[in-house]
C-alpha cells in the first residue's frame, strides 16, 4: 500500500506541474524543449566520453595486461582504435624510430673437425661428471618440478642496458610477446651517443611499465647492476645485453625454474663460460688461448655445434642473468679488480663464495626457438665486442686467475680435487718473515706440496712476501699454484674486523675446498679475527691447523720431515707435566725456570704438582707463585706421607689414549729442546703409519752407565752405534726415571701390574730376572716398570747425541735415593750428570730427521743388541707373568682397564 500510495502521489506531483506551466501560456514552452535537449546532449557526449576512458585505461594500466581478452574486446578495440596495440604507442611511430641491425650472414661454423672434437669432448666430460655428482635435468624435466611460481605469478623487472646496438625494438617486441609478462622493464642509456633516439624509441612504446633510465657518465657494465638494487616490488631481476633476443617463453621457463626447491637460489642465464683447465706443464693458459682444449669452453657454442640439452652449472653466465632480486646485492661484497669489464665473472665469483649460489645455463628445446634465451646469436658478431681485445682478454686473464686464488671453485676444481700438505697463511710480512725458514723447508722436500696465503692488500703485499721468501714477484701472477693473494683491501666499504673475518672465511673456505691442505700452519698470534676464521674454516673442512709461537719456529724445521697423516694428530696428542717435589725448594726453582723457557710448538700442556705431605714453606710458596701460559696448572697434597713410590706412580693416570703423561722429579734440569723432541717422537713413533706397538716411552735422558749389572760399567751409545749412524736414537728395555714420556695405554697397563705384584719386601717379588740387580731394589717403582718391560719386550725410545747430550740430567741431590742412608752404592755425579742440548737436535740425527721405526737399533736391558721379538722371547721364557703362557706367548691386555686379557703368539 505504502508502493501505491507513493507512485500516486508521484503521478500527482507531475500532473500538476504540467497543468501550471500550461496555464503559464504559450510563450514559455520553446525554452523548456531547448533545455531538455541540451540536459540529453550533455549526458551522451558523458557517455561516450567514460566509454572511451574505459577502453584507453583498460588496455594502457599493467595491471589489464595481464588479464585475458575477450574476443568481442579485441574486436572493440580493432574497430575503435586501430592504431591502439599491446605495448602501446603507434606503429607509425615505432616505424619511424625502429631501426634494427642487418644480420646478412649465415651462423658461423667451424670446419675444424679436430676443434670440433676436442670442444664437444670437453663439454660431454663436464655433463657426464655433472650428472653423476648432482644429476642434470631437461628442460622438460626441470618443468614438471614443483615450483612457487605455478601458485603465484612472479613479479620479475627487466632491465636493458643500450649504447649503440639498434636491437631496442626487437628486444622490446620480444619481452612484450612473453608468456609470463614482465612486472616493469627500465631501458638504460649511459653516455650514450643515441640517447635522444633511444629515449624516442621507449616513448613510442607508450607503455607506463616500460622506463627509460639516461646518464652523460657512462657507468659502463656494473651500472646496471647497481640500479637493480632498487628493484623494488620485484621477485626476480632480469639483466640482458643488448645483443639477447629472448624467445617468448624464456621468462615464464626462468622463473618457474627459480622457483623450485633444486634452483630456488640460483644465478640461470643462456649463455655461460668453462674457465681453464690446468695443462700438463700445471700451468693455466689464457681464457682465449686458441686450439686448445685446456682453455675452457663457451656455452651453448653454435660454432662448435654444442647446444645445451641438459641444465648445466658454469664457471660464470654472460650476456643475461636471471636472478632473485635480493641477490643482486653480493655483486658488491668485494670492490672488482676492474670496473672496465668481468661484471659477469665478478657476479657469478662472489655469489658462490660468500653465499654458495652456483651459475647455470638452462637448457632449451632445439625445435621450439620460444625456449631459448638467445633466440638470434648472430648479433653477437655484428659489432665488434670488447673482450677480443688484447688488453682486455688480459685483464680478463688476471680477474678470473685472481678469483681461482682467492677461493673461487672452478669446474676443473670441482672435476680435479686436489690435495697438498700444507698451507701456510701469513696475515704481514713480520709473519712471513718468521714462516720463511719453514715455507722454504717445506718446499725443499720431494713430493711435498706447500702453497703460501697471504692477506694482501695493506696487510701483507704478495709481491713484497714473494721477494722475502727469495722468489719472483711473478709468483703472484704466474697462473701456477704457489702463492694464493687473497687481497682483502678489496672487501667493500672499509675493513673492519668483522668484514675481514668473512673475507679471510670465505676465501679459505673455497682454497680448502679446491687443494684440501692436510694442515694449515700460521703464527700463534694472528689477529684475532683472522685467526678465528682460518679455526672456522678449518673446522669445516676437518683440516688440523698448527699454531706456532713465533721464535720457536726457526727451530721446528723438523716438522716438514713429519709425515702429513701423522701431523694432522697435531693437536690431537696432549702432553701433560707433573712434577714430583717436596722439600728441595732451590732445585724446583731451577726445573720451573727450564721449562718456563724452553721452546713451545702452540700446545695446551697441563701441569700438575705432586706434592708429598712433608713439604716445606718455602716450595709451597714457589708452586703457587708459578706461572704457566700454557694450560692449566693443578696442585695435589697428600696429607700422609706416601713416599717416592707413591708420589711418581699416582702423579698421573691418562685421560685417553692421546694424553701423555711426562714425569719429573724436582732435581731434573729440561733442556729448551725437550718439548720438541718429544713432540717430533710421538708423532713420528706413535702416529704414523708405522707405529712402534712395544714403545712404553720416550726418555729425555741417555745414560752413561748400564746401571742394572752390579758393576755399572760405563757405555756410550754413540760410539757403540757408530756402526749405523752415530746419533741415531735406540730402542732400549730399560725405562727412564730422570725424565721421561709415558704412554697411555702402557701406562694403564703399568698400574694394573703394580698393583699386581707390589710388596714391600723385594725378596717375595716373583720376578727374577737373570743377572740383573734390580731384583734387589726395594720400594721403587722403577723395578716394577722393568719386570713388565722384560716380561712382555716393552722398550722405552733413547736420545743419542754426542757425550751423551739430552735433553735432561739429574743433578744428583740428596733425595729418596741419591745419598740415602739405606742406599750403600756410591754415585758418581760424572756418571750421571749430562750436558744438556742447546742447539737444533734436528741437524745432528740421521739424514737431520728422525729414522724410520724399521731402522732404529734395539738393545736389552743389558745394553745388548737384540729384536723386538727376541726381547719377547727373553721375557716369555722367564714364564713368570701374571698368566701362565708358554714360552712362545706373551701377555696382552685391555688397554682401556690395563687388566690382563690372554696370550698371545709373538
Amino acid at each position: 500500500m505504502a508502493g501505491a500510495n507513493f507512485s500516486a502521489g508521484r503521478e500527482h506531483t507531475i500532473d500538476s506541474c504540467l497543468l501550471a506551466a500550461e496555464f503559464q501560456g504559450k510563450a514559455r514552452k520553446p525554452v523548456a524543449a531547448r533545455s531538455f535537449k541540451v540536459t540529453a546532449g550533455l549526458t551522451c557526449l558523458q557517455f561516450v566520453f567514460a566509454a572511451y576512458a574505459t577502453f584507453l585505461l583498460y588496455f594502457m594500466i599493467p595491471s589489464a595486461m595481464d588479464l585475458p581478452r575477450s574476443a568481442w574486446s579485441s574486436k572493440l578495440t580493432k574497430k575503435f582504435f586501430p592504431e591502439q596495440q599491446l605495448g602501446g604507442g603507434t606503429e607509425d611511430l615505432k616505424k619511424s624510430l625502429c631501426v634494427y641491425e642487418e644480420i646478412s650472414f649465415a651462423q658461423k661454423v667451424s670446419n675444424d673437425t679436430n676443434l670440433v672434437r676436442i670442444k664437444t669432448q670437453l663439454y660431454e666430460e663436464i655433463v657426464a661428471f655433472q650428472n653423476s655428482t648432482r644429476g642434470c635435468e631437461t628442460l622438460s624435466e626441470l618443468m614438471i618440478l614443483p615450483s612457487s611460481s605455478s601458485r603465484t605469478r612472479p613479479k620479475v623487472t627487466v632491465i636493458l642496458n643500450h649504447f649503440k646496438r639498434r636491437t631496442l625494438c626487437s628486444q622490446l617486441d620480444s619481452l612484450l610477446r612473453q608468456t609470463l609478462p614482465f612486472h616493469s622493464l627500465w631501458v638504460l642509456a649511459f653516455g650514450s651517443p643515441n640517447e635522444s633516439h633511444l629515449r624516442s624509441t621507449v616513448e613510442a612504446y607508450n607503455d607506463s611499465r616500460i622506463h627509460f633510465m639516461t646518464s652523460t657518465y657512462d657507468f659502463k657494465y656494473f651500472g646496471r647492476f647497481q640500479l637493480a638494487l632498487q628493484a623494488e616490488g620485484a621477485n626476480f631481476v632480469y639483466i640482458l645485453d643488448d645483443d639477447m633476443i629472448p624467445g617468448k617463453k624464456v621468462l615464464e621457463i626462468f622463473s618457474y625454474i627459480a622457483g623450485t626447491v633444486r634452483y630456488h637460489n640460483s644465478l640461470l642465464g643462456s649463455i655461460g663460460r668453462i674457465l681453464p683447465f690446468r695443462q700438463k706443464d700445471f700451468s693455466f693458459p689464457s681464457y682465449r688461448k686458441p686450439g686448445s682444449k685446456e682453455a675452457g669452453l663457451y656455452i651453448p657454442d653454435p660454432a662448435y655445434r654444442i647446444i645445451v640439452d641438459r641444465i648445466l652449472q658454469v664457471d660464470f653466465l654472460s650476456s643475461s642473468w636471471f636472478l632473485p632480486a635480493n641477490l643482486v646485492k653480493a655483486l658488491f661484497l668485494e670492490s672488482p679488480l676492474t670496473f672496465s669489464t668481468g661484471e659477469d665473472l665478478h657476479l657469478s665469483y662472489q655469489l658462490q663464495k660468500y653465499l654458495g649460489v652456483h651459475s647455470y645455463v638452462v637448457p632449451i628445446d632445439p625445435d621450439d626457438r620460444d625456449t631459448w634465451g638467445d633466440s638470434e646469436h648472430r648479433l653477437a658478431y655484428v659489432s665488434e665486442t670488447t673482450v677480443i681485445h688484447k688488453d682486455i682478454v688480459q685483464l680478463r686473464d688476471r680477474q678470473w686467475w685472481s678469483a681461482l686464488t682467492r677461493g673461487y671453485v672452478t669446474q676443473w676444481a670441482a672435476m680435479f680435487p686436489q690435495q697438498c700438505d700444507v698451507f701456510f697463511y701469513a696475515h704481514s710480512l713480520g709473519e712471513i718473515l718468521d714462516l720463511a725458514p719453514l715455507i722454504l723447508r717445506f718446499r725443499s722436500i720431494p713430493g711435498k706440496k706447500a702453497y703460501v696465503v697471504v692477506s694482501g692488500g695493506p696487510y701483507c703485499p704478495c709481491e713484497e712476501a714473494a721477494l722475502m721468501l727469495g722468489w719472483s714477484s711473478n709468483s703472484c701472477h704466474d697462473r701456477r699454484f704457489k702463492m694464493f693473494d687473497l687481497d682483502i683491501s678489496f672487501v667493500s666499504s672499509g675493513n673492519s674486523n668483522t668484514q675481514v673475518f668473512h673475507e679471510v672465511l670465505a676465501a679459505m673456505k673455497g682454497l680448502i675446498r679446491i687443494h684440501s691442505p692436510a694442515i694449515i700452519i700460521s703464527v700463534a698470534d694472528l689477529v684475532p679475527d683472522v685467526r678465528d676464521a682460518i679455526a672456522l674454516a678449518a673446522f669445516q673442512a676437518n683440516t688440523t691447523v698448527l699454531q706456532l709461537p713465533r721464535r720457536a719456529i726457526e727451530h721446528a724445521l723438523w716438522i716438514a720431515d713429519v709425515k702429513t697423516s701423522a701431523l694432522q694428530q697435531w693437536n690431537t696428542m696432549r702432553i701433560s707435566i707433573s712434577i714430583i717435589t717436596q722439600n728441595r725448594p732451590r732445585s724446583l726453582k731451577r726445573l720451573l725456570g727450564a721449562l718456563a723457557s724452553a721452546y713451545y710448538v702452540g700446545d695446551e700442556i697441563h701441569l700438575t704438582f705432586s706434592i708429598d705431605s712433608a713439604v716445606d714453606a718455602e716450595t709451597l710458596k714457589i708452586v703457587h707463585s708459578f706461572e704457566w701460559p700454557h694450560g692449566e696448572v693443578t696442585i695435589r697434597r697428600r696429607i700422609i706421607q706416601g713416599g717416592l713410590i707413591r708420589a711418581v706412580s699416582e702423579s698421573w693416570y691418562p685421560a685417553s689414549d692421546d694424553d701423555f703423561g711426562l714425569l719429573l722429579e724436582d732435581d731434573i734440569e729440561v733442556s729448551p729442546f725437550y718439548f720438541m723432541w718429544l713432540k717430533y717422537a710421538v708423532l713420528v713413533y706413535h702416529y704414523s703409519t708405522a707405529e712402534v706397538a712395544e714403545l712404553n716411552s720416550i726418555s729425555l735422558y741417555t745414560p752413561r752407565v748400564v746401571e742394572v749389572v752390579k758393576e755399572r760399567p760405563r757405555w756410550n751409545a754413540t760410539d757403540f752405534f757408530k756402526a749405523i749412524y752415530p746419533n741415531t736414537p735406540y730402542l732400549h728395555q730399560l725405562p727412564c726415571s730422570w725424565g721421561a714420556l709415558f704412554f697411555p695405554r702402557h701406562w694403564r697397563e703399568f698400574y694394573h701390574y703394580m698393583g699386581t705384584r707390589y710388596t714391600a719386601d723385594a725378596k717375595q717379588n716373583p720376578v727374577q730376572i737373570p743377572r740383573s740387580r734390580t731384583n734387589g731394589w726395594q720400594a721403587s717403582w722403577k723395578k716394577f716398570l722393568i719386570d713388565m718391560m722384560y716380561l712382555r719386550g716393552y722398550v722405552t725410545l733413547y736420545p743419542n747425541f754426542p757425550n751423551q747430550t739430552s735433553f735432561s740430567t739429574n743433578h744428583m741431590e740428596p733425595g729418596a735415593h741419591i745419598n740415602s742412608s739405606d742406599n750403600v752404592v756410591e754415585h758418581k755425579r760424572s756418571d750421571f750428570e749430562v750436558p744438556l742440548m742447546t742447539d737444533d737436535f734436528w741437524k745432528l740425527l740421521p739424514l737431520q730427521r728422525l729414522p724410520s721405526a724399521s731402522k732404529l737399533p734395539v738393545i736389552n736391558l743389558f745394553n745388548q743388541v737384540a729384536s723386538l721379538k727376541g726381547l719377547k722371547a727373553a721375557g716369555a721364557s722367564l714364564r713368570q707373568d701374571v698368566l701362565p703362557c708358554n714360552i712362545t706367548e706373551t701377555v696382552v691386555v685391555d688397554f682401556v682397564t690395563g687388566e690382563p686379557d690372554k696370550c698371545v703368539a709373538f
